[in-house]
């Protein structure tokens, strides 16, 4: 081999190498913290809420659903209305706290499991083509108004088969991104079978539209031990396959792994091993009574660099 062929190989191994670091980098950094904020009208401001400077932080407005806002909502096939707390939750609110926080994104979630006074809703469209258009174009402007980055797809109830949700909600996903509307996407499954049978349908087809898994890990069952937990975590890397799965508790620690009893312990062993995505709380309305404790503990471990 000639001596430009040395120099020509040797190069290419350099940015093998190079392109092997920055994907470990990219691996190990697990500083994104997400928490869902106003769907329980608790009086609870953006500016409650600690946020530590090292952390990528977004948060998640619940919900947009498309529902009617009468008092007895029923679906409108992808006519979203805002149910959030707008009083406390405004566009103003999202660009101060943007605004103050250069590392805060808003992002708002869609469908959730309830409305009214516990009315579950439904994934319900009429056909994916008026679905999507009608989705796009309430979407759209909801999200240009608050000045939002993102959305999160989290319906847990379903009036149609996986293929119809998957059609939907990646067509909806692609389109908000083609047209510069959002720059991430995320979905929030939970390990139920009809739920998962959606959602893995979405990711199958869909998956490489998809930059976020909220997995939710506090529907499984009070008392979760960390090594539960940590088993529930791989379980989903392999269901989510390529995906970034971030680790999640409930402020009211009424299901899965609660902090009190190891989700640090649990969240730091999977960052020594490069898993974690990072971390999400449901919600901050629950956690304002607590100082929001556990919110500070968790962008704290976040912030460590690996």
């Amino acid at each position: 081999m000639d001596f430009s062929k040395v120099l020509i190989s040797l190069f290419a191994l350099q940015v093998t190498i190079n392109l092997f670091s920055i994907q470990a980098v990219s691996a190990a950094r697990s500083n994104l913290f997400r928490e869902y904020i106003g769907a329980e009208f608790k009086n609870v401001k953006f500016s409650d809420v600690p946020i530590h400077s090292n952390v990528d932080f977004h948060f998640i407005l619940s919900f947009a659903i498309d529902y009617d806002t009468s008092s007895s909502p029923s679906p409108t096939d992808g006519n979203f209305n805002v149910f959030w707390d707008t009083d406390n939750l405004s566009p103003d609110a999202v660009s101060a706290i943007k605004s103050q926080h250069p590392n805060v994104k808003v992002a708002l979630s869609l469908g959730g499991d309830s409305i009214g006074d516990g009315q579950s809703v439904y994934f319900q469209p009429s056909s994916v083509d008026s679905w999507v258009s009608n989705a796009v174009s309430s979407l759209t402007k909801i999200i240009q108004q608050y000045n939002l980055d993102g959305i999160d797809i989290d319906y847990e109830h379903f009036h149609a088969d996986p293929d119809t949700f998957s059609q939907c909600i990646g067509k909806l996903i692609s389109t908000l991104k083609k047209n510069g509307v959002i720059s991430f996407a995320s979905i929030a499954p939970f390990d139920e079978d009809d739920v998962q049978s959606h959602y893995q349908a979405l990711w199958n087809s869909h998956g490489q539209l998809i930059d976020l898994v909220n997995f939710q890990f506090y529907a499984y069952d009070q008392g979760t031990t960390v090594d539960q937990f940590v088993d529930y975590f791989s379980q989903q890397r392999s269901n989510y396959d390529g995906g970034k799965i971030l680790a999640s508790f409930i402020s009211d620690g009424s299901g899965g792994l609660s902090p009190q009893d190891g989700f640090f312990t649990a969240c730091t062993r999977l960052k020594s091993q490069g898993q974690l995505g990072g971390i999400f709380v449901w919600s901050a309305d629950d956690s304002k009574a607590e100082g929001f404790r556990y919110e500070k503990q968790s962008q704290a471990l976040l912030a460590i660099p690996h």
